[in-house]
């Protein structure tokens, strides 16, 4: 029996649904988005895992949701916001947005047109380095900018038209 899962991402807790391949609810509930909330998630994919292979659908290609399940070994669908939002007159006449709801349409998607829907490959050891090297260097330009700013705003109370004279207050 093949499973799939959908999640549908919020910042304090997510929406899961757990279809098997027939369509019928399997599991339905949230985990928080904190490390308990991720490992109980984990715990029960490898579970579900263990009856059959599955595949998990989410709205979004990247974030540490999605981080914690490729290390996991569990393969994710990114499903393009989009096309949930024109999935849903598919499942409701009102196409109204509620968590679970989209949790389960992520879900049958994925079970339904999973064929449409590319898996995330997961990064290589190369790429998590340079990505790591990006975040670092992001942070050090956010704080030159904060202490640029920071510079210019006391030259600016004490000494006015002082930024003036040099040619750049950033270098």
């Amino acid at each position: 029996m093949r499973f799939f899962v959908g999640i549908d991402w919020a910042t304090q807790a997510h929406a899961v649904c757990i279809l098997d391949q027939t369509g019928r609810v399997q599991w339905q509930g949230s985990v928080p988005h904190a490390a308990d909330g991720l490992a109980a998630l984990l715990a029960r994919l490898r579970r579900v895992r263990r009856r059959g292979p599955l595949r998990v659908a989410l709205e979004r290609p990247s974030g540490l949701l999605v981080d914690t399940l490729v290390e996991a070994g569990v393969e994710v669908v990114p499903i393009h916001p989009n096309a949930l939002k024109a999935s849903r007159p598919r499942y409701s006449a009102a196409g109204g947005k509620s968590d679970p709801g989209d949790a389960f349409i992520l879900a049958d998607l994925l079970r339904t047109d999973g064929h449409r829907f590319p898996a995330l490959r997961p990064p290589s050891d190369d790429t998590r380095a340079l990505r790591a090297l990006v975040r670092g260097r992001d942070a050090l330009v956010a704080q030159r900018v904060a202490l640029a700013n920071q510079l210019r705003a006391l030259l600016e109370r004490f000494w006015p038209g002082a930024a003036g004279i040099f040619a750049d207050v950033d270098s």
